[in-house]
């Protein structure tokens, strides 16, 4: 693994430390001035300050379930243009399994800019593979191995 793939591998590890710790600044500073989010239920927000906007009220308000994930591959459409693919399991507070039915699949573009790597877009979808329970528990197996 070259240093490249370490940095953006550190960059996704610093978002989902940020959100395991409720840090919504913290997580809207990894992105790129007009970065995008796309959340598990769908909402789109562009932005930091809007990035920050959004997640901060959930952090006030809720006990966050924190991610566990696995890296599945790291790609570079370019030297300074990188797609991350994960999967994670989400760990509800004072627990220690993860609830299957928040699995997802992250997806994080990322770009060199200014001397560090910035996120451009972390998509975070469900996957519930309507109707085949036998991947649902594939994917909790793999990611259970992890805790």
């Amino acid at each position: 693994m070259d240093s490249r793939e370490q940095q953006v591998r550190a960059l996704y590890q610093q978002l989902l430390d940020a959100w395991n710790n409720q840090d919504a600044r913290g997580m809207a500073d990894l992105y790129i001035e007009d970065g995008e989010q796309i959340g598990f239920d769908g909402s789109q927000v562009i932005g930091q300050a809007e990035i920050y906007a959004h997640i901060a009220p959930i952090f006030e308000h809720h006990a966050t379930a924190r991610f566990v994930s696995k890296v599945k591959s790291v790609r570079f459409l370019s030297p300074d243009i990188a797609v991350l693919r994960a999967i994670a399991g989400m760990v509800p507070r004072g627990q220690s399994d993860i609830n299957p039915n928040v699995n997802t699949h992250h997806t994080l573009i990322a770009t060199w800019t200014g001397g560090e790597w910035r996120i451009v877009l972390f998509q975070n979808t469900p996957a519930q593979f309507h109707g085949r329970p036998e991947l649902v528990e594939q994917m909790s197996a793999e990611l259970r191995e992890l805790l």
